[in-house]
């Protein structure tokens, strides 16, 4: 069995029949083959792996080198996907044995951290990798929120076709990447593929010029529902106008969908406001985001909750693995290489989870991601406060 790396060429006589079988209606198509390969160039600064044998693909992972916020440093991040091996092959730890390569490779290659969205979390929290938040689905009618038509608010909305308006969409979400902990984005070459897509509308909120806010949405039908994607503001008032504009749907669509993040409290958004908040996992088609660190580097500079300071130990992952003086000062998080004893010892997990802000210690030590002398936990707990990310990008 071989490990080698293919080009976005490559993809299709290699990847592309282990995805079509694993994660589409098969037997598949000439045209669908087609369609993928007319995507590929789309796909030229992925990292693409495959293990073959006798001459045949029996497995195939990818990373798309994207950017992600985390506690306020934007690192270079490694989203994993493409991730499918032969059904005859499966079982083997080809699987694994690919992602532990890739991981390695993608570090080397700049990335501090990496997310994924799982067919089965214990296959991948075997490898470093913890669950954060996935978006959660709002639905409501557009006549609960009547009350915003009688707002004089300062801003206006515009809609266009999202080929028009994409440039200003990808601005907000490079803004939001600055400033928004969890966040992430493709890189230039991979974000291209999303002006090209199916012809969608895409709201935009400004106040004073500024885009403060935007959706990209459709309309299924006279009556129907109005589907959009997530909810994307810089505040209150571009989540206002937003909202105000579709509330002006009234006799258009009986119900509107969207995506929000976990910090967003939809109840309130309207006084006589009827509305579903749902947030659903299920495998292997809708499994929450994961995150890992890929090196401990990835910890200097972060915004720590307090100035504190705790020595660790990073066990059972060769990427992480060692002794480290985390110390918080002036609100920010530096990490030195020790010999002193440890307080904690943290898996890859455990320490991936307190950065991301998902658990704090003593969920640490209760998921099984590590142990934490007395002390150690109130330090790591001001130097980690809890803090959901939004992952926001979908691969």
């Amino acid at each position: 069995m071989e490990i080698r790396q293919v080009t976005a060429d490559e993809r299709t006589g290699t990847m592309f029949p282990l995805q079509a079988y694993g994660f589409m209606p098969s037997p598949w198509t000439d045209a669908e083959r087609e369609t993928y390969a007319r995507r590929m160039r789309y796909y030229r600064t992925a990292t693409s792996l495959i293990a073959e044998e006798d001459g045949q693909t029996l497995a195939g992972a990818a990373a798309f080198p994207m950017r992600q916020n985390v506690r306020g440093v934007v690192h270079d991040m490694a989203g994993v996907a493409s991730v499918t091996s032969h059904p005859s092959a499966r079982r083997r730890g080809l699987v694994r044995e690919l992602l532990t390569r890739l991981m390695g490779q993608m570090r080397e290659q700049g990335c501090a951290v990496s997310a994924l969205y799982p067919f089965r979390p214990s296959f991948y929290g075997r490898l470093g990798y913890v669950g954060v938040p996935r978006v959660r689905t709002v639905s409501f009618a557009p006549e609960g929120l009547s009350g915003l038509l009688r707002t004089d608010l300062p801003g206006e909305v515009e809609r266009v076709h999202l080929a028009e308006g994409f440039d200003d969409f990808t601005a907000l979400t490079l803004r939001l990447l600055e400033e928004r902990h969890g966040f992430s984005v493709y890189d230039e070459t991979r974000t291209a593929e999303f002006r090209e897509s199916p012809s969608r509308w895409v709201a935009i909120a400004r106040v004073a010029g500024e885009v403060v806010g935007a959706v990209i949405y459709r309309i299924d039908e006279y009556g129907g529902d109005l589907v959009g994607d997530d909810l994307l503001t810089t505040g209150p008032m571009g989540r206002a106008l937003l909202l105000q504009f579709f509330a002006r749907h009234v006799d258009q669509v009986a119900r509107v969908r969207l995506k929000i993040g976990t910090d967003e409290v939809p109840e309130l958004w309207g006084t006589d406001l009827a509305v579903v908040t749902e947030g659903r996992v299920e495998f292997p088609r809708m499994g929450g985001p994961m995150v890992r660190l890929l090196s401990i580097d990835a910890l200097n500079g972060l915004r720590a909750g307090a100035e504190a300071g705790v020595t660790v130990e990073v066990v059972d992952d060769e990427l992480l693995a060692g002794r480290y003086r985390l110390t918080g000062e002036a609100g920010s998080l530096t990490v030195e290489e020790t010999k002193d004893e440890p307080q904690a010892t943290l898996t890859c997990q455990g320490i991936s989870a307190l950065a991301y802000g998902v658990l704090d210690p003593v969920e640490v030590v209760i998921r099984g991601f590590g142990q934490v002398d007395g002390p150690a936990v109130e330090a790591l707990g001001a130097l980690f406060p809890k803090k959901m990310p939004y992952l926001f990008a979908d691969f």
